[in-house]
């Protein structure tokens, strides 16, 4: 037998077999049965990243596909694969709305029999379809207000050409409006389903704003890689914030003590916020038409019309010596 032919028998004992055609389960694999074993036995080992003959977790892959959809709805022409002419526009806005309420729906119920103060489960479906019905009605009062968030973007950003590019290209837009609407089922009580919905907006994003937090109107977020609004901030309205600014807890011995209470900051209207700041604490109050300089750490309040800056560092600049690589970027 020749080593190419020694090659490929050894292989083919190497693969996986597939499924029994008789039964359709998974054939014997010499290769896969040590590593299932050892994961069988950490599955008995280690039960609290289980779940496990549960209840039906929402499904994040769903989710995600619901909140691409919402976004159609709410800006129609942009996050589609082609433009809907205007002849069209009702029937297809009607066939859309209709799945995602049916899809939705079976979210929110999954959520609610998840929850430990989980109403009698024969009224859960009735309780989904009502927080459903109540939440599409909501949705003209979102597009509202995000058009006063692309607004603000392109009166704030000089290098913006129009707002069609704000929608199209800025991420911002995308991270605001998932919040903004995760932010509606987040207060009527769903558990898991508003927070899967902005994790999959940072994800795409880089943006991770809790769906808990309260935001005003003409809220404009500039780049945005980095930036992180913690659950119990509130936001006023036309505040402009960068990228890498964090509204953060403070990190109390309290732990779980502290949920539901006051953690994170409140920017008050007229705030800017410049990249790298990091404003913590539920009792820090930024005052109204204040402005955060660039890398500051604030963890008290400060009155309306603050400039707040750090010192400026010492820079120094030295003749590089000839026998030194130089630096690379």
């Amino acid at each position: 037998m020749s080593q190419g032919e020694d090659r490929n028998k050894a292989s083919r004992g190497s693969e996986c077999a597939g499924l029994d055609p008789a039964t359709g389960a998974p054939r014997p694999c010499a290769r896969c049965e040590g590593p299932a074993a050892l994961l069988m036995e950490s599955y008995r080992q280690v039960g609290n990243i289980n779940h496990l003959e549960g209840k039906n977790l929402p499904s994040k892959r769903a989710v995600g596909l619901i909140a691409r959809d919402l976004l159609r709805l709410l800006f129609p022409g942009f996050f589609g694969e082609r433009l809907p002419h205007a002849a069209e526009l009702e029937g297809e806005v009607a066939a859309l709305l209709h799945s995602v309420c049916m899809r939705l729906r079976e979210e929110i119920n999954k959520s609610l029999r998840c929850s430990p103060a989980c109403p009698a489960l024969p009224q859960v479906p009735a309780l989904a379809g009502e927080i459903t019905a109540e939440f599409l009605r909501l949705l003209p009062e979102v597009r509202a207000l995000l058009q006063t968030d692309v607004e603000a973007a392109f009166q704030g950003d000089p290098a913006s050409v129009a707002t069609d590019e704000i929608i199209l290209a800025y991420p911002f837009v995308e991270a605001v409006a998932v919040q903004r609407m995760a932010h509606i089922l987040y207060a009527k009580g769903v558990p898991l389903v508003p927070r899967v919905m902005t994790e999959w907006a940072h994800g795409r994003t880089g943006i991770d704003i809790h769906p808990g937090a309260r935001i005003g109107s003409h809220f404009y977020i500039d780049h945005g890689t980095g930036t992180v609004i913690g659950e119990t901030s509130r936001i006023g309205s036309h505040v402009k914030i960068y990228q890498g600014v964090g509204l953060i807890a403070r990190s109390l011995s309290g732990g779980r003590a502290l949920h539901g209470k006051r953690r994170h900051p409140t920017l008050e209207d007229n705030v800017t916020v410049y990249s790298g700041a990091t404003i913590m604490g539920g009792d820090t109050v930024v005052g109204a038409g204040s402005t955060i300089g660039a890398g500051v750490f604030l963890n008290r309040s400060v009155p309306a019309n603050s400039l707040v800056l750090n010192e400026e560092a010492r820079i120094i600049v030295l003749q590089k010596r000839s026998d030194l690589a130089d630096y690379q970027i």
